[in-house]
């Protein structure tokens, strides 16, 4: 009977709490299944690998003059993908899952970067 009360407690709450909220602890619970590090964990110097999904992606325009920048978000937090002399790179369009393996930096703003990350598409 308990699986029953707990099935029925799971599916309570994805029918009433918020589908973004649910999205964002669904997609960390799949990082970190990966072995992936969390975005918030990581800090500057560090290396990393960390499984997550673009956000946006920006080529050639005044903030990534020189490169392509794609924002990656694993559920906890967000780090920059910058790819310096590139103008485009097939595949990393946002909505797609990528696994990324590099140092952590640090943009001129304090965002965390990855600068010339290598990459695996997930999906």
């Amino acid at each position: 009977m308990a699986t029953a009360e707990g099935y029925l407690r799971r599916l309570t709450r994805r029918l009433t709490e918020d589908p973004e909220q649910l999205d964002v602890e669904e997609l960390s619970d799949e990082a970190v299944g990966t072995g992936a590090q969390k975005v918030i964990d990581c800090q500057r110097g560090q290396e990393v690998t960390m499984v997550g999904t673009l956000r946006s992606v920006e080529a050639n325009s005044k903030n990534c003059a020189g490169g392509v920048r794609a924002e990656l978000f694993d559920g906890t937090d967000s780090v920059m993908l910058v790819w310096l002399g590139q103008r485009r790179i097939p595949g990393i369009e946002s909505g797609r899952t990528l696994r990324v393996h590099g140092r952590i930096g640090k943009l001129e703003n304090g965002v965390k970067a990855l600068y010339n990350p290598h990459y695996e598409i997930q999906k």
